[in-house]
């Protein structure tokens, strides 16, 4: 067991692609955890769909063995975590296991939304905080700038801020040098009862449920009997083992240190991440703290294509939530599409990563419905429900009024794309609160509606400021709102999949451009399509798919007038025929590419 005082915990945080992943590569590298063959990039990033949008999704865990130029041996458990602003669920619960934290900010382009949203996650948790400058091998970089930029905009001293190049490994020792000198050991006592925070699980198809642990109190070893406090449940240890970042079996864990444990446990609802793990013979006597459950902010309805697939994707659904404690899941049903579950998320990426996450890991071929946010319904008999599915809303007669969820928006972004982006902050119904400016850089404080901004606000931002802007957000407030149900009608049918609640100034345009969009996606028929946005019983958009035309008087050369005619004539009733049974087909792509607003 590792003495205290020669243990490090640590998180490395940033804003997206400021080279966290990079950074802990080149830490592993430095402590020779793995061969030099066996090394490739993003190291830590063990998922397909990671390596291919090059994004972190999963905080990742790895224990390394430093010796300092003092010559002692340190543990150093390193977690690498994402930046995305969706999944900043799986930062908060990487921080809580830690005692510092490694802030990595590009020396070129210095402090981002994301980067302030992280340090203040760490400040809460007590971290100490090891400002790391990385690329100051750009032509662009501009250290001195940012130091101070960090010192401003953050309030943390940057004079000793670390200097490196995490992709040619410049000054990656002195990183570790900082971590040992700088980042303080943790806390515990190893006679005490066992005390250890479930911070991560994921399902092994050959081991059942893996358990990631913070060791606070005592020890866990093979062999012992553990309680799971929340849930009651008692299981034993078969394994206890850490990532180096290969799996290795070390037998036990004791205060301070962090691995992964297997109990035989094939009940996914008997892990809660934030529980805790104590002894079952000797147990403590009151719980950790845990982490504060997520509040999903996006809805929406996962459907099999196939309806016999509905028991496979509910057991996936729970081997997923496992691995991800931000999602959340509940089983509906729809007219349209049959059984499914309506699922919360933390972002409209989150959902991405989701769906494509059943699709290659689990084989599944499913419909998504159109995202949605939370509405508080204020009936005329005093009760009040919560809205998570337009197609669920109440007959507006029995409506007295609605809420809408408001966030608080943190945008940083380069002078010269400050007008561009007010503009679109005020189109979406955006209240501006602050406007400060930090050298060249604005930051703008607004508060926004979430359902303006769920579908294609970050686009759009990202293209207007050519990929400089940055962006966070946190849930403010419900305010009361003039809202509608607009329905989606194909072909004389509503689309449940499509349909959406909208503020009615905007109901309009938004319909009009729906019907737009969804003309270019729906193939043709034989038959015209109609395509309707209607609030109630009133139409407010309309476009119409003409008819796929084949040519039935090709065969015809010359001759009467009339021959062609009566072709004709009977095309024309063979297609007033199909339009009365015809059945439209809208293809699985149309339905979020046609939420995507560009606003033309």
């Amino acid at each position: 067991m590792t003495p205290l005082e020669k243990i490090r915990n640590f998180a490395i945080i940033a804003h997206i692609d400021h080279g966290k992943s990079t950074l802990a590569d080149r830490l592993i590298q430095c402590c020779g955890a793995v061969e030099l063959r066996e090394m490739k990039e993003q190291m830590l990033d063990n998922m397909d769909i990671e390596r291919e949008r090059g994004i972190t999704i999963k905080s990742q865990t790895v224990r390394l063995a430093y010796t300092a130029k003092d010559g002692q041996t340190y543990q150093l458990n390193l977690m690498d975590t994402p930046g995305h602003v969706d999944f900043a669920y799986e930062v908060s619960r990487s921080l809580a296991a830690c005692e510092g934290s490694i802030l990595v900010v590009d020396a070129s382009q210095g402090v981002e939304a994301q980067t302030l949203a992280n340090v203040y996650q760490a400040l809460d948790n007590n971290h100490e905080i090891i400002p790391v400058l990385n690329k100051i091998d750009l032509p662009a970089a501009e250290p001195e700038r940012i130091k101070q930029q960090i010192e401003d905009v953050i309030g943390l001293d940057a004079s000793d801020a670390v200097m490196i190049s995490a992709k040619t490994g410049i000054g990656v020792p002195d990183v570790l040098e900082a971590i040992v000198t700088r980042l303080p050991p943790p806390k515990g006592n190893a006679e005490s009862e066992l005390k250890a925070l479930l911070v991560d699980s994921w399902y092994d198809a050959y081991l059942g449920v893996v358990i990631l642990v913070r060791v606070v109190d005592g020890v866990i070893s093979e062999g012992q009997k553990i309680r799971f406090m929340a849930t009651g449940a008692m299981r034993e240890v078969d394994r206890v083992c850490i990532f180096t970042p290969k799996k290795l079996e070390i037998g036990e864990l004791g205060p301070g240190e962090v691995g992964f444990i297997t109990a035989g446990i094939k009940q996914i609802s008997d892990t809660k991440v934030g529980d805790t793990i104590t002894d079952e013979r000797k147990p403590a006597q009151a719980a950790l703290a845990g982490f504060k459950p997520s509040i999903p902010v996006v809805f929406c309805g996962l459907f099999p294509v196939d309806a016999n697939d509905f028991e496979h994707l509910r057991e996936s659904l729970g081997k997923l939530a496992l691995n991800d404690a931000s999602f959340q899941f509940e089983a509906e049903s729809s007219v349209a599409l049959g059984f499914g579950f309506r699922c919360g998320f933390l972002g409209l990426l989150h959902l991405e990563i989701i769906q494509e996450r059943l699709e290659r890991e689990f084989n599944l071929n499913l419909i998504t419905t159109a995202p949605s946010v939370i509405y508080h319904i204020f009936k005329t008999d005093g009760t009040m429900i919560h809205l998570h599915n337009p197609v669920d809303m109440p007959d507006p007669v029995r409506i007295d009024h609605m809420q809408e969820p408001w966030i608080k928006a943190t945008i940083m972004t380069p002078d010269e794309f400050l007008g561009p982006i007010l503009t679109l902050c005020n189109e979406r119904r955006g209240e501006q609160v602050e406007l400060t400016y930090v050298g060249a850089r604005a930051m703008a404080v607004y508060k926004l509606p979430l359902n303006e901004v769920v579908f294609d606000f970050y686009d759009r931002l990202k293209s207007i400021s050519r990929g400089y802007a940055s962006f966070d957000y946190t849930l403010d407030e419900y305010r009361e709102g003039d809202l509608v149900l607009m329905n989606i009608l194909v072909n004389a049918e509503a689309v449940d999949a499509l349909a959406c609640i909208v503020n009615r100034a905007a109901a309009e345009k938004r319909g009009r451009m729906l019907c737009e969009r969804l003309k270019e996606l729906i193939p043709k028929q034989l038959f015209k399509i109609a395509i309707q946005a209607s609030i109630g019983g009133r139409v407010i958009a309309r476009e119409t798919i003409s008819a796929l035309r084949k040519d039935v008087t090709a065969k015809c050369y010359g001759g009467d007038i009339s021959r062609k005619r009566k072709l004709l004539d009977k095309q024309k009733e063979g297609k007033k025929r199909m339009r009365q049974f015809g059945q439209v087909e809208i293809p699985q792509s149309a339905f979020i590419a046609a939420l995507k607003m560009d606003d033309r």
